[in-house]
């Protein structure tokens, strides 16, 4: 025996309800993030855990982190990750940063570059 469109609508509308409500506040938390988010100002880079530089987003150069292990070139107001000694390559493959709060990591390296914003100096949306 085959049930029809309505009757199957019927008896499954609380789940069709809970799932149209979740897929509505995933768009809206989405779009709010996506809206809210502000350019950087800046980059701080971390090796182990420690700042060791910051560098503008509004000026354009190369750096070498760390002994060399790293490149970080900004550009156009964005950040990204040039060469790393490492053997994934994550931190390369991360693409352009300039959203505040936005990072880049190379975890074999222990490097991370963070974008830091103008206002809220890198505090995200959530804290």
């Amino acid at each position: 025996m085959s049930l029809g469109v309505k009757e199957i609508l019927k008896k499954h509308k609380a789940d069709i309800i809970l799932i149209a409500s979740i897929l509505a506040v995933a768009i809206s938390v989405t779009a709010a993030l996506l809206l809210l988010r502000q350019e950087g100002a800046a980059v701080a880079v971390e090796i182990n855990g420690t700042e060791v530089a910051r560098y503008s987003l509004s000026v354009n150069g190369e750096y070498s982190l760390n002994g060399g292990t790293n490149i970080l070139v900004v550009e156009n107001g964005e950040a990204y990750m040039k060469y790393a000694s490492c053997p994934d390559g994550v931190c390369v493959n991360t693409g352009h940063v300039r959203y505040s709060g936005e990072t880049i990591v190379c975890l074999p390296n222990k490097v991370s570059v963070t974008v830091m914003g103008g206002d809220s100096d890198g505090v995200d949306l959530v804290s």
